[in-house]
């Protein structure tokens, strides 16, 4: 790599551990540590949410959707799904998280079902989510080992690893909020960059011509066939069910809104990142019809590279000017560094152990966080040879988890469903989803719906059952 590329990289690495360390000095209290005090305002949350679930995956996979041989624009058809569910929780789950003082979003089940609800939940997000995280290490690794060739793809996994690790551990949610702000204008900064490099090569128009020839610029596809992963009706219906859970019950975006001070505040900020998210996908999915226009031109033989989530990286390695290929290395790694194991901490510290007070729970919060860490390099390492894209690898993870999840929280908006019905609906949800999943060609975008509808039907018809244990006084539904 050269220099001033290099210095670029070192510098962003050493800013977000330099964060880390800053705002380690207020992390004194498991309230700060987890929830930033409650006093970070909307803006920096909406953009907290969309670096969020940005991701690399997301910079990497989405433009090599477009690029690959059949890609073109559908996948935004999920995104409408992502906004309709952002509606929904802003109107009907928002209220939920602030009735009381929450330090995730499972305590809520605790409240309505009891600890084995509580726990159940708790323990299938942090499984999801230190495998889905170990897949964006991979992703981002690829980058890191195509640009820097002394580093193999294992010891970026262990570079990377290690300096997410060590800002989550010493900086908290907070240190996490307010890397995201930087990262959200780094990475949209490179991307911008990226179009004019390439628009400038290729042509914006020569290159959309290309793509619509090809068929590459196709938005709708209104067929009903549920193996496709990308039509207007699993975009509308799956894309709203898969954000309804991974926004409406998973503490990797929950905790964000609980930085705010109120309902309105996070509302806020869930809606403006609405916006900012479907022109990010529809950015990345122009630079990679645009990346398609460029590799028919300049390796007429075939391109260099056959997985969809390696061309990106092939290009920035290669055909960046120097300078500006450091600023894209950097807003990858900016992409990579929204750290989940704060929340997979406070969900363990929370949820699954019973500290004796809160000096002792500070403690427990940081060794998990370590070890989480630590799961997410294994994680990477493990999955570096395959070929799947890492988007439909992560967005399936997290619709066979969050689907049954989001089906008991269903079940807590009813004044019917008891523990036992919510346990006998997650199994059955977990059971059905899984079958989904790895007996039948169903696309991920349904992974939710089967997981969540089954999971409330199951355990409808569950508490309609008489049953001849003496009846406690039932607990409010969540809304009420």
């Amino acid at each position: 790599m050269r220099p001033l590329d290099l210095a670029i990289v070192i510098a962003y690495l050493v800013l977000v551990v330099g964060a880390g360390f800053f705002f380690g000095r207020r992390q004194q209290t498991t309230r700060r540590y987890f929830l930033a005090g409650h006093a970070v305002p909307w803006w920096a949350i909406a953009a907290s949410i969309v670096a969020t679930e940005t991701s690399t995956i997301t910079f990497i996979s989405v433009p090599g959707i477009a690029w690959a041989k059949g890609g073109d624009f559908r996948f935004l058809q999920v995104v409408f799904g992502y906004v309709i569910a952002r509606v929904i929780i802003s109107i009907f789950f928002m209220p939920w998280y602030f009735r009381g003082e929450l330090v995730t979003v499972y305590a809520l089940l605790q409240t309505r079902f009891g600890p084995s609800v509580k726990a159940l939940a708790a323990a299938l997000f942090v499984l999801m989510r230190t495998v889905a995280d170990g897949v964006r290490l991979l992703l981002t690794a690829f980058v890191v080992a195509a640009v820097f060739k002394v580093v193999g793809v294992s010891g970026a996994i262990v570079g990377l690893g290690v300096v997410m690790i060590v800002f989550t551990l010493f900086g908290g949610i907070e240190a996490v909020v307010w890397i995201e702000v930087v990262q959200l204008g780094i990475y949209l900064g490179g991307a911008v960059a990226v179009l004019i490099v390439l628009g400038r090569d290729v042509g914006f128009g020569d290159a959309l011509a290309a793509g619509a020839a090809a068929g590459k610029l196709r938005l709708f596809d209104f067929s009903l066939d549920l193996s496709r992963a990308y039509t207007f009706w699993s975009g509308l219906i799956g894309g709203t069910f898969l954000t309804l859970s991974t926004h409406g019950t998973d503490q990797y975006l929950v905790q964000r809104y609980l930085c705010t001070d109120r309902p309105r505040s996070a509302a806020k900020a869930l809606l403006a990142s609405a916006l900012v998210v479907f022109a990010q996908f529809v950015m990345f999915l122009t630079i990679g019809v645009l990346l398609f226009a460029f590799y028919r031109a300049h390796y007429p033989t075939g391109a260099p590279v056959t997985a969809s989530d390696q061309v990106f990286p092939h290009f920035i390695a290669h055909h960046l000017p120097v300078g500006l290929s450091g600023l894209v290395v950097a807003a990858i790694l900016a992409a990579a560094m929204s750290s989940s194991l704060n929340a997979i901490a406070a969900t363990v510290v929370s949820d699954l152990s019973r500290p004796r007070d809160d000096r002792q729970a500070l403690r427990l919060s940081r060794v998990v966080t370590v070890l989480a860490g630590i799961a997410q390099i294994a994680v990477g390492i493990a999955m570096q040879h395959t070929a799947r894209s890492g988007l439909d690898t992560v967005l399936g993870i997290a619709s066979l988890v969050n689907g049954p999840i989001l089906g008991v929280f269903f079940l807590g908006a009813t004044k019917r469903a008891s523990s036992r019905s919510a346990l006998a609906g997650m199994s059955a949800g977990i059971a059905a989803v899984a079958w989904t999943a790895f007996a039948t060609d169903t696309a991920w975008p349904w992974y939710a719906v089967v997981g969540s509808l089954v999971t409330f039907g199951v355990g409808m018809a569950v508490a309609a059952i008489p049953t001849s244990e003496v009846a406690a006084a039932a607990p409010r539904p969540f809304g009420e």
